[in-house]
C-alpha cells in the first residue's frame, strides 16, 4: 500500500480483541461488555481486571487485585523529592510523565525486556501493570500538594482506588456520591481502541521499552488538546462564551471562522458518544444531590451542545467524552489543569491492556513513508552555492 493517508485514518495498526465502537449506533464495549453496563455495575478496579485478563474476576481474583494496588500505591521518597524541585507553576500532565519514567530508575526490574522470548513472563508483566496503575493516582495527587508546598497525603488500605484517589487530592473523605462518580469517570476513561496515546503505546512496547517508559510516552501523547487536554480547554470556552444566551453567536462566528469547538466531534462517533450520556447523567445526579443549584457553565454547556447539534448534527457532529468531564470534575472541586492527569489515571488500564497485548506477539513498529522530497542530485561545493 502505497497511499498516503493523514493521520492514518482508516488504516488497521494491530488487531486487538480489547475494546470495539460502533461509531454509527455509538456504542463502546469493553471486551464485549456495553459501557452502559460497566459504568452502572461495575468498579474501575474490575473494569481494569477485564480489560488486562479479558474476562470479569472472581470474587478472589478481584479482591487480591485490590490488596495489590493499595499495597503499591506508595511511592518513595525519592520521587517526591524530585517532584519537589519541580517548577510549581508546572503543568500537571508534564510532572506526570516525568515521574513515571523516572520510576524506572527507583524501582528496579525492567531487565527482563532484553529480548524476543523475554516478555513472556508474566508474572513481571502483571507485577509492573499493578504498580504503575497504582501509582498513577498518588502521584498526581501528591502533585496538587506539592505544588503548593505541603507533603502529599499517604493513602489509606480501607479505601477503594477511586475514593482512595479523591481522599489523596483533598485530604478528606470523600461523600460516597463524589465517589461513585469518580469511579465512574474512570470506567468510561479506562480504554478506547487505538487512539493517538493507545498507538504510542504499540509503538513503544513493540520495541521492548521498559512499560514506565512506555506510559510515559502514552502521557507525552495525551496531553495535547486535541486528544486528552480537550477537557480543560471545553472549560475555558464555557467561561469565555459565559452565558446560555451568548452561545448561538459564539458558535456561529467559530463555524464562519473554522475554528475548534472544543468537545464536539469525534473521529469515531457519528452520533453523541455514549461516554458523554452518561457523564450528562452523572452531573444531573450531583445538581439532584445539591438541591438543584446548577453551574450556570453547565446550562452553557447544554445551550452550546444544543445548537451545536442544530447546526452540525447532519455531518454527524454531536458531543464528545470531554464536553462534560471537565465540568462534572470542576463541580467536585477538581483543579482545571488536573482533569487531564486523570485522564491519563483512568487509561493506563487500557494502555497497559494494550501493552501486554503487544508483547504476547511482538513485532517492532517500521511503517513507509510516501517521499515528496527532491529527486536525486550532487553535492554542491560551498563557493559554488
Amino acid at each position: 500500500m502505497n497511499e498516503y493517508l493523514p493521520g492514518l485514518e482508516g488504516v488497521p495498526a494491530t488487531q486487538s480483541n480489547i475494546s470495539a465502537i460502533d461509531g454509527e449506533k455509538g456504542i463502546l464495549a469493553y471486551r464485549g461488555y456495553p459501557i452502559e453496563q460497566l459504568a452502572a455495575h461495575s468498579t474501575f478496579e474490575e473494569t481494569s481486571l477485564l480489560l488486562l485478563d479479558g474476562q470479569l474476576p472472581t470474587a478472589e481474583g478481584l479482591a487480591d487485585f485490590n490488596s495489590n494496588l493499595r499495597r503499591n500505591s506508595r511511592v518513595k521518597y525519592h520521587i517526591r523529592d524530585l517532584m519537589k524541585t519541580f517548577p510549581s507553576s508546572g503543568h500537571p500532565m508534564e510532572m506526570l510523565q516525568t515521574s513515571v519514567a523516572s520510576l524506572g530508575m527507583f524501582y528496579l526490574g525492567n531487565e527482563c525486556l532484553t529480548g524476543g522470548d523475554s516478555c513472556k513472563d508474566l508474572d513481571y508483566i502483571h507485577n509492573m501493570t499493578v504498580k504503575i496503575i497504582a501509582r498513577m493516582s498518588s502521584l498526581v495527587a501528591m502533585w496538587q500538594h506539592i505544588r503548593s508546598g505541603y507533603d502529599p497525603i499517604e493513602p489509606r488500605n480501607d479505601l477503594g482506588y477511586a475514593e482512595n484517589f479523591l481522599y489523596m487530592l483533598t485530604g478528606k473523605e470523600p461523600d460516597p456520591l463524589l465517589a461513585r462518580i469518580m469511579d465512574v469517570c474512570l470506567i468510561l476513561h479506562a480504554e478506547h481502541t487505538i487512539n493517538a496515546s493507545t498507538f504510542a503505546v504499540l509503538v513503544n512496547a513493540s520495541t521492548l521499552a521498559s512499560p514506565n517508559s512506555v506510559i510515559a510516552a502514552a502521557i507525552g501523547a495525551l496531553s495535547g488538546p486535541l486528544h486528552g487536554g480537550a477537557n480543560q480547554k471545553v472549560l475555558e470556552m464555557l467561561a469565555e462564551i459565559g452565558s446560555a444566551d451568548k452561545v448561538e453567536a459564539y458558535v456561529d462566528t467559530k463555524l464562519k471562522n473554522k475554528e475548534v469547538i472544543w468537545g464536539m466531534g469525534h473521529r469515531e462517533y457519528k452520533t453523541k458518544d455514549p461516554r458523554a450520556v452518561i457523564l450528562q447523567g452523572l452531573m444531573n445526579q450531583l445538581i439532584e444531590k445539591r438541591g438543584g443549584n446548577v453551574n450556570p457553565m453547565f446550562e452553557v454547556a447544554k445551550e452550546v451542545e444544543r445548537v451545536c447539534e442544530e447546526r452540525l448534527g447532519q455531518k454527524g457532529v454531536y458531543a464528545n467524552v470531554d464536553f462534560y468531564s471537565g465540568i462534572l470534575y470542576s463541580e467536585m472541586g477538581i483543579p482545571a489543569d488536573q482533569f487531564t492527569a486523570i485522564f491519563a489515571i483512568a487509561r493506563s488500564a487500557g494502555w497497559l491492556a494494550h501493552w501486554r497485548e503487544q508483547l504476547k506477539d511482538n513485532r517492532i513498529f517500521r511503517p513507509t513513508q510516501v517521499y515528496s522530497g527532491e529527486p536525486p542530485r550532487d553535492y554542491i561545493d560551498m563557493d559554488n552555492r
